[in-house]
């Protein structure tokens, strides 16, 4: 299993980077699905199979689909070459080692990973799963924030056919 975990640890950072690296918006989406996957097989070797199927479905399905079209009908072109000033990138590279340095700090003084996680205790009877207990925080006490983000990616979708909307003369 330790084998697995690094292997997909390995694929979420790698596409993570991609998203970052790459100049065409296009490639960096699928960089971020690669990110989205390699996500949600670490939710699901930590036996949380309900967060790994939403990860695939919602984000990696669902919104990334949404992202690609909107990049596509905007038709966002490659991003030309430019040179960043040699002050900028040693800042930049400056502030990475930095926070690495931190991390590994910080990893090395906690005891995280010295403890294993138990394993849930399983309800047994309808109405008592991971799923339904989501579903009816969703729909008795979330409801609004849900509402509010199926309007959000509504607007984000009209805003981004409005925009990219040829002029007719």
């Amino acid at each position: 299993m330790t084998f697995l975990f690094y292997i997909f640890a390995a694929l979420a950072l790698v596409g993570g980077i991609g998203v970052v690296v790459n100049k065409n918006p296009v490639t960096s989406a699928f960089s971020m699905i690669v990110s989205f996957l390699g996500l949600a097989a670490l939710f699901i070797q930590l036996d949380a199979y309900l967060v790994g199927v939403l990860q695939i479905l919602v984000y990696a399905g669902a919104i990334m689909v949404l992202f690609l079209f909107i990049i596509m009908l905007l038709d966002v072109q490659e991003e030309e070459k430019r040179r960043f000033p040699l002050i900028a990138a040693l800042g930049a590279a400056g502030v990475a080692g930095g926070i690495t340095i931190l991390i590994v700090t910080v990893l090395k003084r906690s005891h995280i990973g010295d403890a294993t996680i138990p394993k849930l205790a399983t309800a047994e009877g309808p109405g008592n799963s991971d799923v339904h207990r989501i579903g009816e925080l969703l729909f008795s006490q979330y409801w609004f924030p849900v509402l509010m983000v199926a309007v959000l990616l509504l607007v984000a979708t009209v805003g981004a056919v409005v925009l990219s909307k040829k002029q007719l003369r």
